[in-house]
């Protein structure tokens, strides 16, 4: 699946480029994602499979922030919501979603605007309010933010999810995770940011 910017709950971090990543970027480099499902849990070292039977170890610190990814329905985004939406340019001024994130209202703001997305060339991340909703099963959204805005088409079986704040708790093993972090000169990753799949779901990656 591909990935919606991972962004802070009540600044924990930002989307598209984690807010944690731009305090620490000068200093450690380049940041690393994984995705994947935990093995185990031992301390503050958590064991992370990747789809393709890759491991990594992940370490927790003080700094890293955990969420649980939550899968919403469609009609969860009205005009009001503050959204990201992950898309690929459709050649005609508008995006087709991807993926969307519906943010709590504690999140308003943050990563707002229009930019490139890391999904392929034409691939574009837009944060900001949805002013209207048109549609029923398909939707198009436009969507505000400062100094523009753009046109979002949904399709019914975009995945769509909001945050809600979790704790090491929820790092369980089966859990589907989204990791970013910075990889350590012993090959662990330090790990920034902990996006987990509520309830068995797989979060957008």
């Amino acid at each position: 699946m591909r990935t919606i910017a991972i962004v802070a709950f009540a600044g924990l971090a930002a989307t598209a480029q984690p807010v944690f990543a731009q305090s620490m970027m000068a200093q450690q480099a380049p940041m690393t994602k994984v995705d994947g499902v935990i093995a185990a849990v031992n301390g503050n070292e958590v064991d992370v499979t990747a789809a393709d039977g890759s491991k990594d170890a992940v370490n927790l610190n003080d700094r890293t922030r955990i969420v649980y990814s939550v899968p919403i329905a469609i009609d969860q985004i009205k005009p009001g919501s503050f959204i990201g939406a992950g898309a690929q340019a459709d050649g005609a001024g508008g995006n087709n979603a991807m993926e969307i994130t519906v943010f709590p209202e504690s999140m308003r703001g943050v990563g707002e605007g229009f930019r490139k997305w890391d999904q392929g060339p034409k691939s574009t991340m837009t944060n900001g309010t949805v002013s209207t909703v048109v549609g029923t099963s398909n939707r198009t959204l436009t969507v505000t933010y400062k100094g523009g805005q753009q046109k979002v088409s949904v399709a019914q079986d975009t995945p769509i999810i909001t945050f809600e704040v979790a704790d090491k708790s929820a790092l369980t093993p089966g859990a589907h995770v989204t990791v970013r972090g910075f990889k350590a000169p012993d090959g662990k990753i330090n790990a920034g940011f902990f996006t987990v799949g509520k309830s068995g779901s797989t979060p957008p990656v």
